[in-house]
């Protein structure tokens, strides 16, 4: 609870994968209203991140398949709203049992499947889509435990 009595908002996460050298004007507008940014991977050109930065929110990326830059980690972990993510880009084959939620990008495709105890979770693809899905990104809130996923199309 807040001084005045009210209810904290929950954090709102701005999720988005396979950029490939661009980030559209619209999604850097939309990210404005974030409270951190997850990107999952192919960045590519790494003045995205510079870009995403500069946004406000704390920037977090794990490297994808199409990425040079060493240092960036393949896997992330983060515990937020008392949940565990694993943030990466490959989806791995199997559910991992440490984490309650897997992040990935690489497929292109939008994704809200539960395997198991794990919920697998993709944004889509900023600009490349596959299998017929638009362009999208996607928005994340934790409320008492519970996962709201929204997936933004990009016209």
């Amino acid at each position: 609870m807040t001084k005045a009595g009210q209810r904290r908002k929950p954090p709102r996460i701005f999720v988005l994968a396979d950029t490939h050298d661009r980030l559209p004007e619209n999604v850097s507008q939309m990210a404005r209203d974030a409270d951190e940014i997850w990107h999952l991977g192919d960045v590519c050109a790494e003045r995205i991140l510079d870009d995403l930065g500069a946004i406000g929110p704390r920037v977090t990326v794990v490297r994808g398949n199409c990425d040079n830059n060493f240092e960036w980690p393949l896997v992330v972990d983060l515990v937020r709203g008392g949940l565990k993510f694993r943030l990466q880009h490959v989806p791995p084959a199997q559910a991992p049992g440490d984490v309650d939620v897997v992040l990935h990008g690489h497929t292109h495709v939008p994704r809200n499947e539960r395997r198991g105890s794990v919920l697998f979770l993709n944004p889509g693809c900023v600009t490349r889509p596959n299998r017929g899905s638009p362009a999208s990104v996607a928005w994340l809130e934790i409320v008492d435990q519970k996962i709201n996923w929204r997936i933004v199309p990009l016209r």
